[in-house]
């Protein structure tokens, strides 16, 4: 081993090697964000194609890659690793304790998603294809049979995908295992259930829902290798096999799923801003009875996605409908209200997440100016963005096209989305530049630079190797308080 690690750079070797749950957190922050840009690019080439009628931009083929790859890039090397890398990060010193329960399986699980990562884009060096796109999948992000079968989708793009989500799968699951042993076996003295944060609750719901909804996800991927390579037959209709069935089992996983993207931001929420009102949070028990429903349920409604889209935020009460839906099921409508729940949900807490804690992890502020200049920029591309969107799926504009005629009133709307795009991308140039910027010139932040309440602020800015000199003992939910104010400490109200 001594040998191998003489042949590596400093910072590789220490990066390859690593099993502290800080270092890998931050590669997770980092893969995210790098998955993030590429999905971003793809997603602008789209706009670009989209933004006049008959546009030859993009061809069928190219527009079909770029919109497969965005979505499963957006949903499974974006949204998942930003999440776990938060959580990698935070959840240990936040309970106060030195390291993940597992640190080598910690590291495996990072390793294996970075490697579903490289599968996946490794696709488009795969094979000549078709229109000089190499092998990258073209059949979506859910990938419904037939549309995968050997017949419809020849080469080794499905198989890439399907590989890599596979790949993608058992890295999760293994970083949700580690959670929840950490979270339920490693707690300091003191820090019973009701009083972890809600940061700790939540992903603990979410490492459950990752458990559970994963090997569905998994079961029909082998299965669709088995159907592609064996003869299996699983999906294919005419010998006995049935294309619902992928849709049973991918949306098994996929219903879930949208709650363990959300979940997460729900709990970052719920930490940032007891901080800056500077009042506990309301109704804490009802909060994580919550969140456990939450999970429960989303279990339970898989088959809703064969027939409508049920109610995550008003476009989603609007879809529950039936005859709404039977009007605008497939539409741009759905594009809009999909990409408000997560984008509007998800990214910009994921943002208000790096804000918080990066001097945390940094030990330097992120600028202000800067980071002002990134939501106002990225707030109104999102808006111009997908707002105009619900219109034109009013309009009838399906989703999936690569082009369309200038005769049909989809035109302006169009327009709009694309600059919306220049908006969201000026913003995210703007919040790259501030995060490398403050790493090397930021003010430094202090080990509390929020006066917060939560452990994760009891240690140095970057915390040490160990988390801790000493563990903590805890008395109550807000332990830096009890610190900061002996005189008026919340157990004494317990």
């Amino acid at each position: 081993m001594g040998m191998e690690k003489q042949f590596l750079p400093g910072l590789v070797q220490e990066l390859v090697y690593t099993v502290d749950h800080k270092k890998l957190g931050m590669m997770y922050l980092g893969s995210g964000l790098v998955f993030f840009v590429l999905a971003g690019i793809m997603a602008a080439a789209i706009r670009v194609q989209l933004a006049v009628p008959n546009n030859h931009f993009l061809n069928p083929g190219t527009f079909n890659r770029f919109f497969t790859m965005h979505g499963t890039t957006m949903v499974f090397l974006v949204g998942m690793p930003l999440i776990l890398g938060l959580a990698n990060y935070l959840v240990p010193i936040m309970i106060g304790t030195r390291d993940m329960a597992f640190p080598r399986l910690n590291a495996f699980g990072f390793w294996i998603f970075f490697f579903s990562g490289f599968l996946l884009f490794f696709s488009y060096l795969g094979g000549s294809g078709v229109y000089g796109t190499g092998s990258a999948p073209d059949v979506g992000w859910f990938a419904y049979s037939p549309l995968t079968a050997k017949a419809f989708s020849r080469g080794h793009s499905t198989d890439y995908w399907t590989l890599s989500l596979l790949a993608g799968g058992i890295g999760s699951v293994a970083t949700a295992i580690n959670l929840l042993a950490t979270i339920f076996c490693l707690r300091c003295r003191g820090m019973t259930l009701n009083r972890m944060p809600l940061f700790v609750w939540l992903n603990a719901v979410v490492a459950f829902l990752i458990i559970l909804a994963m090997p569905p996800l998994s079961a029909c991927q082998i299965m669709l290798c088995l159907d592609r390579y064996l003869g299996a037959k699983f999906f294919d209709t005419q010998a006995g096999g049935s294309a619902i069935l992928w849709q049973h089992f991918f949306w098994i996983f996929g219903h879930p799923e949208v709650y363990i993207l959300i979940l997460p931001a729900f709990a970052i929420v719920s930490e940032i801003i007891p901080v800056f009102s500077r009042k506990p949070i309301f109704g804490y028990p009802v909060m994580v009875m919550a969140s456990v429903m939450i999970a429960f349920i989303s279990l339970g409604v898989w088959i809703a996605f064969l027939f409508q889209f049920l109610i995550a935020g008003l476009t989603g009460v609007m879809l529950a409908t039936t005859p709404f839906d039977w009007q605008l099921n497939d539409s741009y409508f759905v594009i809009a209200h999909f990409h408000y729940v997560l984008v509007g949900g998800l990214l910009f807490s994921i943002f208000a997440a790096f804000y918080y804690w990066y001097p945390k992890m940094i030990g330097r502020m992120l600028d202000g100016t800067m980071g002002r200049w990134h939501f106002w920029l990225f707030l109104v591309g999102f808006h111009l963005t997908f707002f105009p969107q619900h219109i034109m799926g009013i309009l009838g504009m399906p989703r999936r096209i690569y082009s369309y005629p200038a005769d049909r009133g989809w035109e302006a709307g169009n327009l709009l989305s694309s600059v919306g795009v220049v908006f969201q991308a000026m913003g995210i140039l703007v919040f790259l530049t501030n995060l490398f910027y403050s790493y090397y010139r930021g003010k430094k932040a202090g080990d509390d630079p929020w006066d917060a309440w939560t452990l994760e602020w009891a240690t140095t800015s970057p915390p040490a190797e160990y988390n801790f000199e000493k563990l903590p003992e805890v008395r109550s939910a807000r332990p830096l308080w009890d610190l900061k104010h002996p005189d008026e400490p919340d157990w004494k109200h317990n």
